[in-house]
């Protein structure tokens, strides 16, 4: 009994638990995921707001990538149909080096700690979601600033890369609000889902990484972050205006990724296991101390 009561007080023994749990089943059960992703969300919840920043920073810089080597490959390729396939998968590597690199993105966030809100459903846990976000949105979004300002002005790159940079970051503003409201949908639904796979993946997340964020660049879907460093690169060339920023870009692809993360991922995956999470907490809470 005493064994089952550290356990509960202990969310990293317990992640570390599931974690095993998950790598011996082939295929784990919907709960099991929830509640992996559920004490992820719960340790969040409750760091430091600078080592959170801090990390949302890195984030914002990391995701140039994004651009930088999508840009490289598109001034090397031919002007052709499938030019556009292969540069796409430069995309990825941002993702890939700011997730696997832990780093704060805040589009992982509409899943990992809306879990643990909907579990608890309480005043204290809402109040540390919107901390989270504010805090993370804030560090990716000046991160991208900084970086785009670099990539822009640091001579790093060639002319021709230069021009791929611009090329690509046209899309950014280049679409109506509802239009880039729903392709943040389905970008924020998409990440959220792979945010949502990656417990139950082991050595193949770098490829669901992979699989993921090229078919968000493929099908030209609007990311909050990595659509920043884009929509910066816009503005800090002259080529696009704050205003066309903040509202062509940043409101519409803000509320779609949410609303994509939360309402088509957290909250249906969320649907799926309730049952077992009410009579689980039922359970824990007759249980003596």
């Amino acid at each position: 009994m005493v064994r089952d009561k550290d356990k509960r007080a202990d969310p990293e023994a317990r992640r570390d638990e599931l974690r095993k749990e998950v790598s011996e089943i082939g295929r784990p059960d919907a709960y099991v995921l929830h509640e992996v992703i559920r004490l992820e969300g719960d340790e969040e919840l409750r760091r430091h707001g600078l080592a959170l920043f801090l990390s949302a920073f890195a984030a914002g810089l990391s995701i140039a990538l994004s651009l930088i080597v999508p840009g490289v490959l598109r001034s090397h390729l031919p002007e052709t149909d499938w030019a556009k396939i292969v540069s796409s998968m430069g995309y990825a590597v941002g993702f890939l080096v700011v997730v696997l690199g832990r780093q704060q993105l805040f589009t992982e966030n509409t899943i990992t700690p809306i879990l643990p809100l909907l579990h608890d459903r309480s005043v204290k846990t809402a109040l540390r979601v919107i901390r989270l976000w504010m805090i993370v949105l804030m560090g990716n979004i000046l991160g991208t600033l900084a970086i785009a300002t670099l990539l822009a002005h640091s001579g790093a790159f060639e002319a021709p890369v230069l021009k791929a940079f611009a090329e690509i970051s046209h899309d950014a503003i280049a679409h109506g609000f509802w239009a880039t409201f729903i392709k943040a949908v389905f970008a924020g639904w998409m990440i959220a889902l792979m945010v949502w796979f990656l417990p139950a993946t082991a050595g193949a997340a770098p490829f669901v990484i992979l699989l993921m964020t090229w078919l968000v660049a493929l099908c030209s879907l609007a990311h909050i972050v990595a659509g920043s460093v884009e929509a910066f690169y816009l503005v800090v060339t002259g080529a696009a205006s704050m205003g066309d920023y903040g509202l062509t870009f940043f409101l519409p692809t803000l509320l779609g990724n949410t609303f994509g993360g939360v309402a088509l991922v957290a909250v249906l995956n969320y649907g799926q296991v309730a049952p077992e999470v009410e009579e689980t907490k039922a359970v824990e809470g007759e249980r003596p101390d």
